[in-house]
C-alpha cells in the first residue's frame, strides 16, 4: 500500500493544479471583488464618458513599460499633399500678406475682405470632407495653416482654428443624420454659415455635472404646428465666434418630466444646432479676451422652443453630448492648442535668435553673454520639443482618428512651454518688447498665454485629473477591464472574468519588478536600442523609465485604492512622468524623421536631458510625499538604487545651442517655412530679419576688426564711423566692406526702434 503514496501526491498535486482556479477564486479572488467593490470609488456618467473617451496610441505603449521603438518609427511622418503645400503657400500667404495685427488689435476685428476671403476660399471648411464642400485636409496640414496665421496674427489663428475645432462641423461628422450633413457642412464649408459652440456656462466651467443650462421636452409650437420638442434655458459664456455665429451649437443637461420620449426623466447632457436669430436667443454681444481681436462673446436664451430633429443625431443621440464632446476633444487639444502654441515657438526662436545677433551692449552681441546664452539655450530646445510633440500628436489624429491621451498630454505641456518661452523672451527683448505699437512683434502672442493655458480643459484640472486619471485606467493592460468586472451587475460573472485578469495582472507585476530593479541596478545598459550612435542612450533610459511609471503606477493604485483620485499631487507627477516620457519620444521621431543631421543632435541631447531629470524629479516628488514614508523611500531605493542619476544639461551644451540658435542654419529656414516669413523692412518682423542677415554677411569684416583693436592696429575708444575709416586706412577692410557695415547699422537701428505716440492718440482711446 505505502507503494501507492508517491502516486497518490502526484494525482493530489495535479487535480490542485488543474482545480487550483476554484479554489484560488473562492478563498483570493472572492474576498478581494469584495473589498475592491467597496472601495472603488464612484464613477459619474461624466467621468466614464472622459475615461472612454478616444483611442489609446503610443502612450499606451510607454505606460506599459515596453516601448516597442520600431512601431513608434514605423509611423509615417507627417507631410503635406502637393494640394495642401500649394494652399500654405497660397491662399495662407495671402491671408498673412492681407493682415496688420496691430491695426486688427486696435479696431477690434480683422477686415471685412479678410473675413470675406477666409469663407471664399473656405478656411472654414478645412475639416469638411470635400464631398460636403470643403476642403478635407489632413490634422497635420490644420496645424501648419493656424501656425503660420498665428505668427502673422494670433486673432486670424483662433479665428480659422474654432471652425476646424470641436464645434457644428466634427459634430456633425461624427454623429450627425445625413439630412443634417447634407445641409449643414456645405453652408459651413464655403462660410455661408459662421459656427460656434457654446458649452461653458457661468457655473459649470469644467464641472460638466454641475451645468445649469436645462432643456426640457414638451409640447409646443413650431412653424404653425403642436409637436414635442425642448424647451431651453441657457446662460453660456466665453464663446468664441460667438458674436458672429450664424449657427449656434449648444450643449445642455435634458429632462423629460412628462416622459414623452420614454421611460427616463433625466436623459442626460445633449447638443444641438440652433439659428442665431431663433426667437428667444440673445447673441452678439462681446467679451474683451485679454485685449484681443477674435471675436468672443456669451449666448443666452430663455424659453427657446426647438424641434427634436435640431439635436445633433436625432433623437438617437439625445443624452449622449458628453461622450461626443469628449470624443471629438482631441482636435482642439491635439492640432489647434499646440499649432498655437508652436507657433510662438518656432517665430520667437527666429526672431530672437535673431534680436540677440543683433542687440549690442558693450560693444559685444548680447547673444554673446553666458546669463542670455543660458535663456537662449531653454527658448531654443522648448523650441525644438513644441516642434516634434506639434508634428507627432497632429500625426496621431490622423493615423487613430481621437488620440485623447496624447492630446491632453500636448495641451497641457505645450501650453507651458508657451508660457515659458514667452517669458524668455520678453526677458531678452527687455524694453524693445514692452512697448505697444506698430513696430512690436510680441505683444498678441504674449497676451494670448492665458487664453491657451485656460481653454479646452484649464491646465491645472488637465494635469492634476486627466492626464493620469485617464492613462492608469486605459494604457494599462488590465485595470480598465478589471474596473469594469468589479462594476459588473452579475456578481459571480465579474468574479469570474476578475480572476482570470488577476492572474495576468500579477505576472504584469512581477515582470515590471524585475525588470525595473536590474535596469537601475545595471542603469539600462542591457537594455537593447533601436538605433545606434549617440542617441541609444536615451532609448535605454527612456525604456527604463518607462518600467519604472508602470510599476510605480501599478503599487500607486493597488496601496492607494480610490485615494489615489484625491491624492492629485501624485497623480499629477505620475502623469508628468507619462507626459515627458512621451514628449521624449517625439523628439527622437522628429530627428530621426529628418535625417539625424549632426548639426540637430545636441538640441536632442539638451531635450531628452532636459526630460529625463524632470522624469527623476518627478518620482522622487512622488517618493518623498507618498501617504506611507517607508513605502516612498523603499519605492525610491527601487528605482534608482545608486540615487539621483539624471543632471540638466551642461553649460557648455546650452551655449552651443545659443550660439547655434544666432545662425541662419537649416534648422531655423525649417522653422521659417512653416511661419510667416518677411524680409520686408517695412514687416514689424521683417525690420529684424533684413538687419540679422545683413550682419551675417559681415561677419567677416567685424571679425578683422575686432581683432585689429585687440592687436591695436585701430584705436579702441572712438566712433563707429572713425574706426571704419582707420581700418579702411590700415587695409584691415576695403571701402565695400565698410559700406555694408554702414548700411547695417542703418537696419539695426531702425530694428531696434519702438513707438511713440501723440498725446492725441491716448485721447483717442477714452
Amino acid at each position: 500500500m505505502w507503494l501507492l503514496i508517491p502516486a497518490w501526491i502526484i494525482f493530489i498535486a495535479a487535480a490542485a493544479f488543474t482545480h487550483l482556479h476554484t479554489l484560488r477564486r473562492h478563498f483570493i479572488t472572492r474576498p478581494v471583488v469584495k473589498v475592491f467593490r467597496k472601495v472603488l470609488p464612484p464613477v459619474s456618467e461624466t467621468e466614464r464618458a472622459a475615461i472612454e473617451a478616444g483611442s489609446v496610441w503610443w502612450e499606451g505603449e510607454l505606460f506599459q513599460g515596453r516601448p516597442n521603438w520600431r512601431v513608434l518609427h514605423n509611423y509615417p511622418q507627417p507631410t503635406l499633399t502637393a494640394e495642401e503645400q500649394a494652399f500654405l503657400d497660397n491662399q495662407v500667404e495671402t491671408v498673412c500678406q492681407m493682415l496688420n495685427d496691430w491695426d486688427v488689435v486696435r479696431k477690434g476685428d480683422m477686415p471685412v475682405i479678410v473675413w470675406d476671403y477666409l469663407k471664399k476660399e473656405r478656411f472654414f471648411g478645412m475639416i469638411i470632407p470635400k464631398i460636403y464642400g470643403g476642403l478635407g485636409f489632413s490634422a497635420y496640414m490644420q496645424s501648419c495653416v493656424v501656425c503660420k496665421l498665428a505668427t502673422r496674427s494670433i486673432s486670424a489663428g483662433v479665428t480659422t482654428m474654432v471652425p476646424n475645432s470641436l464645434g457644428p462641423a466634427e459634430l456633425l461628422l461624427h454623429y450627425g443624420t445625413e439630412e443634417q450633413k447634407s445641409y449643414y457642412l456645405p453652408r459651413l464649408a464655403t462660410g455661408e454659415e459662421v459656427p460656434c459652440f457654446a458649452l461653458t456656462s457661468s457655473e459649470g466651467g469644467s464641472d460638466a455635472g454641475a451645468m445649469a443650462d436645462t432643456g426640457t421636452v414638451c409640447k409646443g409650437t413650431f412653424a404653425g404646428k403642436e409637436i414635442i420638442g425642448v424647451r431651453l434655458n441657457f446662460n453660456k459664456r466665453y464663446i468664441t465666434l460667438a458674436p458672429k455665429a450664424t449657427l449656434v451649437g449648444l450643449a445642455f443637461k435634458l429632462y423629460d418630466p412628462e416622459q414623452l420620449l420614454g421611460d427616463k426623466k433625466i436623459i442626460g447632457i445633449t447638443c444641438a444646432l440652433l439659428p442665431h436669430d431663433h426667437p428667444g436667443i440673445e447673441i452678439g454681444l462681446r467679451h474683451y479676451p485679454m485685449y484681443l481681436a477674435f471675436m468672443n462673446g456669451p449666448v443666452r436664451g430663455k424659453d427657446v422652443f426647438i424641434p427634436l430633429d435640431w439635436v445633433i443625431g436625432g433623437q438617437a443621440q439625445l443624452g449622449n453630448g458628453w461622450r461626443m464632446l469628449m470624443e471629438c476633444l482631441s482636435a482642439g487639444r491635439g492640432i489647434s492648442l499646440p499649432a498655437l502654441s508652436t507657433a510662438a515657438g518656432k517665430r520667437n526662436y527666429a526672431i530672437t535668435g535673431a534680436y540677440a545677433k543683433i542687440r549690442e551692449q558693450f560693444n559685444l552681441s548680447i547673444g554673446k553673454f553666458e546669463g542670455v546664452q543660458e535663456t537662449l539655450a531653454k527658448l531654443a530646445g522648448y523650441a525644438y520639443m513644441l516642434e516634434s510633440c506639434r508634428t507627432m500628436t497632429a500625426g496621431a489624429v490622423d493615423l487613430v482618428g481621437k488620440p485623447a491621451l496624447s492630446s491632453a498630454i500636448a495641451k497641457y505641456h505645450m501650453t507651458e512651454m508657451l508660457r515659458k518661452i514667452s517669458d524668455i523672451t520678453m526677458d531678452i527683448h527687455a524694453g524693445r518688447g514692452i512697448q505697444a505699437g506698430p513696430r512690436n512683434y510680441l505683444t498678441s502672442m504674449y497676451l494670448s498665454i492665458p487664453i491657451a493655458i485656460t481653454v479646452e480643459g484649464a491646465n491645472i484640472l488637465t494635469r492634476s485629473l486627466m492626464i493620469f486619471g485617464q492613462g492608469a485606467i486605459r494604457c494599462h493592460p488590465y485595470v480598465y477591464e478589471e474596473m469594469q468586472a468589479l462594476l459588473d451587475t452579475d456578481f459571480e460573472r465579474g468574479l469570474k472574468r476578475f480572476d482570470q485578469l488577476l492572474i495576468g495582472h500579477m505576472g504584469y507585476g512581477m515582470s515590471n519588478f524585475v525588470r525595473a530593479l536590474s535596469f537601475g541596478i545595471t542603469n539600462a545598459k542591457l537594455i537593447r536600442s533601436p538605433k545606434a550612435g549617440p542617441t541609444s542612450y536615451f532609448y535605454q533610459q527612456l525604456t527604463r523609465m518607462s518600467t519604472a511609471l508602470s510599476l510605480i503606477a501599478g503599487l500607486s493604485m493597488l496601496l492607494l485604492g480610490g485615494d489615489l483620485k484625491r491624492r492629485e499631487s501624485i497623480s499629477a507627477r505620475l502623469g508628468d512622468v507619462l507626459s515627458y516620457l512621451y514628449i521624449g519620444s517625439s523628439v527622437l521621431k522628429y530627428y530621426v524623421d529628418n535625417g539625424s543631421k549632426s548639426e540637430e543632435f545636441f538640441y536632442v541631447n539638451w531635450c531628452l536631458k532636459t526630460l529625463l531629470y524632470e522624469i527623476q524629479e518627478a518620482f522622487y516628488g512622488v517618493f518623498d510625499n507618498f501617504p506611507n514614508p517607508i513605502k516612498g523611500k523603499f519605492f525610491r531605493i527601487f528605482i534608482f538604487p545608486w540615487g539621483r542619476c539624471y543632471r540638466k544639461p551642461s553649460d557648455k551644451l546650452g551655449h552651443k545651442l545659443a550660439e547655434h540658435m544666432m545662425t541662419n542654419s537649416e534648422l531655423r529656414q525649417r522653422y521659417n517655412k512653416l511661419i510667416w516669413y518677411s524680409t520686408d523692412k517695412n514687416d514689424p518682423t521683417g525690420r529684424v530679419e533684413v538687419a540679422f542677415l545683413k550682419m551675417l554677411e559681415i561677419e567677416s569684416p567685424l571679425k578683422k576688426i575686432q581683432k585689429a583693436i585687440q592687436e591695436k592696429l585701430i584705436p579702441k575708444k572712438t566712433n563707429k564711423e572713425a574706426r571704419l575709416a582707420a581700418a579702411i586706412k590700415a587695409n584691415i577692410i576695403t571701402e565695400n566692406e565698410a559700406q555694408a557695415i554702414r548700411e547695417f547699422e542703418i537696419l539695426r537701428a531702425d530694428a531696434l526702434q519702438v513707438d511713440d505716440f501723440k498725446p492725441e492718440f491716448f485721447e483717442k482711446l477714452n
